[in-house]
């Protein structure tokens, strides 16, 4: 006989039993019983009853729960914004693809095809998805400056191949890491002797190279190329 329950509230009980049928549905998906919930409760089966209807109603509050992504947000703002850019960048990406495996396995075992629609294609997911991107850009901060293209982009790019580097079927089974996401988004594949370069740093679209224009009677009154911003630069 289970031992007795410690009292709690109803909405203590409820948050409990939500928690448990996730843990346990990512186990045995939506084969798990209402008594493997209870045994893992501590309660007897007949209090689940006195909280929701049915197990389903169980099931589906933690479906919702699996996929809050308040969690999220809280870790995001843990990470150190000393850090340098590539080191921030691995532990974000270490964040998402954790959510990201534990949802694919989730689906999986519950025999989903992806999230409930009412989850995903809503008003508040939007939002939701649009608080996340911020909060990822927000984490480039300074650092925006030395990238060819806008931080909102270079997330995005990241968060694509965090979802497909994560995947067990998209990635034909050979994840990657955060470090090979993050390097191959800031630095791509080539070895840094096949890298392009600038032949000119003052003007990375200047055929002449390395070729001085101008002789050195002239260069006394040729007046100074302006300076081109960095984002230019980090582009040739």
């Amino acid at each position: 006989m289970p031992p007795r329950a410690a009292p709690m509230t109803p909405q203590e009980r409820h948050d409990q039993l939500v928690d448990v049928t996730l843990r346990l549905l990512r186990e045995h998906g939506r084969a798990v019983t209402t008594k493997q919930i209870a045994e893992a409760a501590g309660i007897a089966e007949g209090t689940i009853f006195r909280v929701v209807a049915s197990k389903d109603e169980l099931v589906d509050a933690a479906l919702v729960r699996a996929f809050d992504h308040g969690a999220i947000f809280d870790r995001i703002a843990e990470i150190d914004p000393a850090l340098d850019l590539r080191d921030r960048m691995v532990r974000l990406v270490s964040i998402l693809q954790q959510r990201f495996r534990a949802t694919f396995g989730l689906i999986r075992k519950v025999g989903m095809l992806g999230p409930p629609a009412h989850l995903h294609d809503s008003a508040e997911a939007d939002a939701v998805r649009a608080r996340l991107e911020r909060a990822c850009v927000e984490l480039v901060g300074a650092d925006a400056e030395h990238l060819s293209v806008e931080p909102g982009e270079m997330v995005h790019r990241l968060r694509l191949l965090t979802f497909a580097g994560s995947h067990e079927q998209v990635a034909d089974g050979r994840l990657l890491s955060p470090e090979e996401i993050v390097d191959t988004v800031l630095t791509g594949l080539l070895a840094p002797a096949a890298r392009p370069t600038c032949a000119d740093p003052a003007d990375p679209a200047d055929p002449v190279g390395s070729v001085d224009p101008v002789g050195p009677a002239e260069r006394a009154t040729t007046p100074a190329r302006p300076a081109r911003p960095v984002r230019e630069e980090a582009s040739c």
